[in-house]
């Protein structure tokens, strides 16, 4: 399933300052898995050690929150993935 992949503002300098990538994958882990290997500067953007997701990051999908369980969800052909990084200061 090819699905396409938003990328947050504050990532696009690792995806040479594109704001959509489309990637392969029948799950949502699967297509971030692909999207990293095109561009391995986002992994320490998106993933812990473990692989999980760092716990500033949330999943949607099609516009509606993923979680829990964002990596499992199954996508399908033409489904939409954002990658939202909370912010924090003052």
């Amino acid at each position: 399933m090819t699905v396409k992949i938003h990328i947050h503002i504050t990532h696009r300098q690792h995806t040479n300052g594109q704001k959509t990538i489309e990637v392969e994958g029948t799950f949502v882990g699967e297509a971030l898995n692909n999207f990293v290997a095109l561009y391995p500067g986002m992994k320490n953007e998106i993933f812990d050690k473990k692989g999980e997701l760092l716990h500033y990051i949330e999943i949607y999908l099609n516009k509606k929150s993923a979680y829990p369980g964002e990596l499992e969800k199954q996508v399908e052909d033409g489904d939409e993935i954002q990658i939202i990084t909370f912010l924090a200061g003052g």
